[in-house]
């Protein structure tokens, strides 16, 4: 086989591997998504429970990488401390390592089984789920195949004269080895594909014992540079967590690099197989890193502190804050991104309702062009919201995550539209009034300011639908439609018994009923937020909500 064949079945083995590591990603995301970030949810409470969940979520997840990307919502904005982060940090290196344990035994007749009922769990399977499950056991195969494909293509290049040479200048380098697993690993962005490529290598005897253990720091070292490098040019806080991670790596090879070859006497003794052996190193020095690390933890997160200040910068209501672009590729962390901007809106919105409601009191014409640059803000939030949910890897979204990104993008068109009533029809209403000095009746203000204070907290309801979905509140939301729709209707016959009994009161008659008519449009909008939940339960009818 020519150099030439070696390095295209290399590249195509090594890439095999790496879908099969995202299948699996991708299909215990869609499968288990929202339990697993319930899991890392609670575990964050505390160092050891942050620890057991990152190395739980991580066995399953089959990348450090996802859970990384899970914390990272849960951390945003300082919800959740540098330790437990850490900790799920220290908890992910380990559970990596779980998953090299089993990739490391006898293969040949595992993964045929995994591809064959994967596949038909995948095309009859009768619920999403088990398909999903099915992706991950056709995943699971592709590794495993594609680590048996790697050793076939090794083991007839051990006997070349040329990599001896190679090999035997290199291995007395122990720094030269660590650069080089540590490089594969970045590219490849998985410690487990750079861990399956060493034990394929020290296998085929095209590296020693030695030299593997020696590239099991370099596949650690490398795998923790990935997290550092995508949060080049933003906030310095970002690079807390990733950097401490990286540090406490470091840290624990430059202390083990000394002591391989003593490491490496007392393993032989239990463990012959150098493909084990590497595998057993690399669950040694990740269990052992976390076991030095994980009580000084606190210390560490002063210091990271003090590296990496938050960034100073001006206010800005219309820059969103929780659009991490680095959780794209994890759908229930982006999608929790989202909502939390859509919140943002809604917070907006109030301001401008509020603004609002103040106006047809008050004679304050500089506050409607303040409304006006409000309703910038929410324009702005709007789009930035809509690209980020376009960017979402959507073959990795559940049946269920999907209707929540419809359900999350629906709210914020929704939203958007209330801040244009409000800037285009409102404000135009209030100016209108403020320039012609013109005084609405006592009794209509009054109805006026009951329908703003309505349309406030049906806000807040309705904001509770979106990120709890409640049915009760979702059915409370639309039943307080109707009721708005009889206000509107009240106040508009109170108006026309006025005009035909003239008894109205200077210009403000056409003025008030405007002003209604936009408040309804408004309610409108916030309403259609039930409409979603309601209908998937079965519960609304399409004239009314069933009894």
């Amino acid at each position: 086989m020519s150099a030439t064949t070696v390095l295209i079945h290399l590249l195509g083995e090594i890439a095999l591997l790496l879908w099969g590591i995202n299948m699996v990603n991708s299909g215990v995301q869609r499968a288990f998504g929202s339990d697993l970030r319930w899991i890392l949810g609670i575990g964050l409470r505390t160092r050891l429970r942050a620890f057991l969940a990152g190395v739980g979520v991580t066995t399953v997840l089959q990348s450090s990488t996802a859970t990384a990307l899970m914390v990272a919502s849960f951390t945003a904005g300082g919800a959740v401390g540098i330790v437990p982060a850490l900790a799920v940090m220290l908890g992910a290196n380990v559970g990596t390592t779980l998953i090299v344990q089993v990739l490391s035994f006898d293969i040949t007749l595992i993964f045929p089984m995994l591809i064959f009922f994967g596949f038909m769990a995948y095309k009859r399977g009768g619920s999403s789920r088990v398909k999903d499950l099915g992706r991950v056991a056709i995943g699971l195969g592709l590794m495993l195949l594609s680590l048996h494909l790697l050793g076939e293509t090794i083991r007839p290049i051990e006997s070349s004269e040329v990599l001896k040479n190679v090999l035997a200048v290199i291995a007395p380098d122990p720094l030269i080895l660590v650069l080089l697993s540590g490089l594969f690993a970045w590219m490849a962005h998985s410690s487990v594909a750079a861990m399956l490529f060493i034990m394929s290598l020290a296998t085929a005897g095209v590296i020693d014992t030695h030299a593997a253990l020696v590239m099991v720091l370099g596949a650690n070292l490398g795998s923790s540079l990935n997290p550092m490098l995508e949060g080049l040019g933003g906030d310095p806080a970002k690079f807390r967590v990733p950097f401490g991670n990286l540090a406490m790596r470091v840290i624990g090879g430059v202390a083990a690099l000394p002591l391989i070859d003593l490491i490496l006497g007392y393993m032989s003794m239990f463990e012959p197989n150098p493909a084990r052996m590497a595998a057993n190193f690399h669950t040694l020095f990740n269990v052992g890193v976390a076991a030095i690390f994980i009580l000084p933890l606190p210390w560490i997160a002063k210091l990271l502190t003090r590296a990496f200040p938050e960034k100073l910068v001006a206010s800005d209501p219309g820059t969103p804050q929780y659009l991490d672009k680095d959780a794209l590729d994890t759908p229930s962390v982006a999608l929790s991104n989202a909502a939390r901007e859509v919140l943002r809106m809604a917070d907006t919105i109030e301001i401008m309702l509020r603004s609002s409601q103040d106006l047809f009191r008050e004679d304050d014409i500089s506050r409607v062009a303040e409304v006006s640059r409000t309703d910038d803000v929410v324009d702005r939030l709007y789009s930035a919201i809509r690209r980020y949910l376009s960017s979402i890897n959507h073959e990795a979204l559940s049946e269920t995550e999907a209707k929540r990104l419809s359900d999350i993008l629906a709210f914020a068109i929704n939203l958007e539209h209330v801040g244009d009533i409000i800037d285009k029809n409102l404000m135009e209403l209030a100016a209108k009034r403020i320039k012609n000095h013109l005084r609405l009746p006592k009794d209509s203000l009054d109805d006026i300011t009951g329908m703003h204070n309505k349309l406030l907290e049906h806000l807040q309801l309705a904001a509770s639908v979106l990120m709890f979905q409640d049915i009760g509140s979702a059915r409370r939301l639309v039943s307080e439609k109707e009721r708005f729709r009889d206000l509107e209707r009240t106040f508009t016959q109170k108006q026309l018994d006025q005009i035909r009994s003239g008894r109205t009161i200077g210009d403000t008659s056409a003025l008030q009923l405007d002003i209604v008519r936009d408040l309804k449009r408004i309610e409108a909008h916030i309403a259609a937020t039930g409409h979603s939940l309601l209908e998937q339960s079965g519960q609304l009818k399409p004239s009314r909500l069933s009894s």
